[in-house]
């Protein structure tokens, strides 16, 4: 039986409005038809109570710590998956089959190169500019070599421009790197996997062979999976807002990437370490910051405790403790500021402040050490994001492009200005 909501406006109006139910019991009340037929429409800032879409996609309960990509428990995605694997479950909406598996990860090699002309881009950014405003900028420019990408055109060539994407994104990524440190491209190499191929194109040289570690190859193996996709962020809802307008799939992942890069959003893991940076700085007395952050006047903020969507814990920072404890004793390094890391997460795990306030470390924290600890700069966290969140961009514009029912996202607005109002001369103001 059909569920409905009454809505009783003050001015006498009434409206039945449907409710949806999801698969996993979730309600909402469509409100699609309440400004033709009232007049009136709902105001939501920031949109924390709207659904903008509906998507079979991703699966998040804050409440209780569950996130699922596909109905699959991230916790067995981590535990027996590849990146690959996870990219091909997101976007295609089935695990695959070996077979399948394999001409994925045949087509991610053939596709890993980009043009030779791209590569005189990279000569025109300023040895300071941002790695993300390289990546966004390059990403966007695929469009103008791969005109095939225009959403006329797209359900014959999604496939192929997904795979481009997912794969020449780790080499612009490598590439801003290497341009940032003055350093030759590293042309990637088939013999290598996905993440092997990423490290040695970042860390490589060409005086010398490089030598993979396999257990920081694992722990960014799981890192790309846990940023994967993670329903309707801000990002993703960028994504989807820009490929309403039938962007190619190009032009809105490099609107995402732009999205990303704001602090508010996936700068998060590197303001960890900035945080860990100022203690060093001031002497390492994490005692001293702990009291700041208790101190509700102090104007200190923990950064990387807590999450706005987990309310109980962020079932991504259960999995990736353990990588970031196995890194840290593999690689032996001798580091002030994790060790300052480590300070921290234990105040936060046993402090009855913190546990109290469910002050847990998040994916942030542990994200932003690991990616210390194998040598990726601050400045290339975002985009280490950015490369991990592909699969899930792809796959929500895809899905919002096969919806027959989706529309140009156009939000509206209540208006607050002046009144109408006559204009005046220049000379008479």
């Amino acid at each position: 039986m059909a569920e409905n909501a009454e809505l009783n406006l003050p001015d006498g109006q009434t409206i039945v409005l449907p409710v949806i139910t999801g698969t996993e019991n979730e309600k909402a009340i469509d409100i699609s038809r309440l400004r033709a037929e009232t007049g009136h429409i709902t105001l939501d800032p920031g949109y924390g109570n709207t659904g903008s879409c509906a998507s079979a996609i991703t699966f998040l309960d804050g409440e209780n710590g569950i996130l699922r990509y596909r109905g699959i428990p991230i916790e067995q995605l981590c535990a027996g998956s590849s990146f690959v694997e996870v990219a091909y479950l997101v976007i295609y909406g089935k695990l695959p089959t070996q077979t399948e598996l394999d001409k994925f990860s045949a087509d991610l090699n053939k596709h890993a190169l980009i043009h030779e002309d791209m590569k005189t881009f990279f000569s025109s950014f300023s040895t300071q500019a941002h790695p993300m405003a390289i990546l966004s900028a390059m990403v966007a420019s695929l469009s103008a070599y791969y005109t095939e990408a225009s959403v006329e055109q797209e359900a014959e060539n999604l496939d192929l421009n997904a795979v481009r994407l997912i794969s020449k994104i780790r080499t612009l990524a490598a590439f801003s790197y290497k341009k940032s440190m003055g350093q030759p491209f590293i042309y990637p190499n088939d013999a290598f996997s996905y993440c092997g191929n990423f490290l040695r194109m970042m860390f490589g040289v060409p005086a010398e062979e490089y030598e993979l570690n396999q257990d920081i190859v694992d722990a960014l193996n799981l890192l790309l999976i846990l940023h994967a996709e993670h329903e309707q962020n801000c990002s993703t809802a960028t994504v989807r807002t820009v490929g309403s307008s039938h962007a190619n799939i190009y032009a809105s992942v490099a609107a995402g990437i732009l999205a990303l890069w704001g602090p508010l959003h996936g700068g998060a893991n590197q303001q960890v370490i900035e945080m860990l940076e100022l203690i060093r700085a001031e002497g390492g007395d994490v005692d001293k910051f702990i009291a700041k952050a208790k101190d509700p006047n102090s104007g200190f903020r923990l950064m990387g405790f807590g999450h706005r969507v987990y309310k109980n814990f962020d079932p991504r920072a259960t999995v990736i403790k353990a990588a970031c404890d196995r890194v840290l004793e593999t690689l032996g390094i001798d580091d002030p500021v994790l060790e300052i890391a480590k300070k921290m997460e234990e105040h936060a795990l046993s402090d009855e402040y913190f546990v109290k306030r469910k002050l847990y470390p998040n994916v942030d924290f542990y994200s932003g050490i690991i990616y210390r600890a194998i040598g990726i700069p601050v400045n290339m966290f975002t985009v280490m994001f950015a490369v991990g969140r592909l699969p899930g961009w792809i796959a929500q514009w895809k899905e919002m492009m096969d919806d027959p029912t989706h529309r140009i996202t156009r939000p509206r607005q209540v208006y607050t200005g002046d009144n109408a109002t006559d204009f005046v001369p220049i000379a008479e103001r």
